[in-house]
């Protein structure tokens, strides 16, 4: 991948200094960070959509999922919700869309790095793509959006103003674009895991190839297998565990179950 910056963690000290690059701001005067961070627990693992991982004409098989998945999850929702919030809502259940999931957090990203000690015995990664800079390539009608409201990511409020349907932005330019934004508050999950989604234009091209393109744009910070029992360790005294970040009691069992599963299973 072109310009993309791949970067190995030595130590749990180089992997902070790695995932908190760049996180000051001048302007500020504040350590705040303009990236979102994907963890995955094999580094082997692509940026497929689940939507592309369906196979076969997925395009096509978008807008079916998505209007079935309205029709029959009506009593759930309420009248006046957007399309973009019934896209959020989809995603978070579970329905195949072109959405990702990514994290404000680096800790929270680390948490799914290392979450499988079934995957221990492989390199685990996380993703890292300066989502401030990918707006600056933007249509000029969503770039506008987003200064008139002086903010640096969507909202499902904005980006119904700018962009009311996935046809609409399908048609908004022959260059494919990536943008990020922040989903509803539906539940504590969302909140906990300080989620936002990304979304490429075209559903086809899917965020690797983008990547492609703008790898200057985007990190990948490989966590080796060695040092993954550290990690993880160190995150459960940080209390960036299941029980928090999925609140309820499948989150409480995944995270007993994997607290005290003794190191030699793997």
């Amino acid at each position: 991948m072109t310009n993309l910056r791949v970067e190995t963690a030595k130590s749990w000290g180089d992997l902070q200094e790695l995932l908190f690059r760049g996180a000051w701001n001048e302007q500020l005067g504040r350590f705040r960070s303009p990236d979102a961070y994907r963890g995955l627990s094999d580094a082997s693992y692509s940026l497929d959509t689940t939507l592309s991982r369906l196979g076969g004409p997925f395009q096509q098989l978008e807008r079916h999922l998505l209007r079935n998945f309205i029709k029959y999850a009506h009593r759930d929702m309420i009248e006046r919700d957007s399309f973009w919030h019934w896209l959020s809502m989809a995603q978070h259940h579970g329905l195949p869309t072109r959405l990702l999931d990514w994290t404000h957090s680096p800790l929270v990203a680390m948490h799914f790095a290392t979450a499988n000690t079934e995957k221990f015995d492989r390199d685990g990664v996380i993703w890292s793509i300066n989502y401030e800079q990918c707006h600056t390539l933007l249509p000029e009608q969503m770039k506008q959006s987003l200064d008139s409201e002086g903010a640096n990511t969507f909202t499902c409020e904005l980006l119904m103003q700018a962009v009311p349907s996935l046809e609409q932005l399908d048609r908004m330019s022959n260059d494919p674009f990536l943008l990020f934004f922040e989903p509803p508050s539906m539940d504590d999950r969302i909140v906990n895991q300080f989620a936002l989604f990304s979304v490429v234009s075209n559903a086809s091209i899917g965020l690797n190839s983008w990547i492609e393109g703008h790898g200057s744009l985007c990190r990948k910070i490989v966590i080796p297998a060695s040092l993954k029992w550290e990690v993880r360790d160190k995150l459960d005294q940080c209390n960036v565990t299941e029980r928090v970040l999925f609140p309820g009691l499948d989150g409480l069992t995944r995270w007993l179950y994997r607290h005290y599963s003794p190191k030699q299973r793997n």
